[in-house]
């Protein structure tokens, strides 16, 4: 996760019931594994004031995630109710690919973003049957079910 990222800001009040995603993504970010794949990366922390004796902690601001990608964008994620950290990586990992994607279009002197007449996505193409290829275009690069008749076929979609 942290290959296609250049800073990652957690910021939470410790007194907050709704850290508990911005906590597990902290410690992700902290981990062996995602330091070794971009070790320039840096992960702060930010410890928002705990609000005065007496007042909820849920009228405090949320929890957020800050993340800044090596192209220089930058994103947040509010951590609140109903975040998962697991849901904030795939939304990084998925937003870093397609920056990867973008950036080896670019090298390769193509126009990003790439853009298919009207016209071509209609075109069969021989060979290749277009309910199986409606089901490659929906896949995503994971592995997928697709039913064709009473059949379900499988297809793994891998990225090389």
């Amino acid at each position: 996760m942290l290959k296609f990222l250049s800073k990652v800001v957690v910021e939470y009040n410790p007194l907050d019931p709704r850290k508990a995603a911005a906590v597990e993504l902290l410690a992700q970010c902290n981990g062996r594994k995602a330091k070794d794949s971009n070790p320039t990366c840096s992960v702060e922390l930010r410890r928002l004031p705990t609000p005065p004796e007496g007042e909820d902690p849920k009228s405090q601001p949320p929890p957020r995630v800050l993340v800044t990608y090596v192209n220089g964008s930058e994103e947040a994620f509010v951590a609140a109710d109903g975040a998962t950290a697991q849901g904030m990586r795939d939304q990084i990992l998925s937003r870093g690919r397609l920056l990867e994607t973008e950036q080896l279009f670019r090298e390769a002197g193509e126009k990003w973003p790439v853009v298919i007449p009207e016209e071509e996505l209609g075109m069969s193409f021989p060979g290749i049957k277009v309910r199986l290829l409606l089901c490659l275009v929906q896949s995503t690069f994971r592995r997928t079910p697709c039913v064709r008749g009473r059949e379900r076929i499988y297809i793994l979609l891998t990225c090389t």
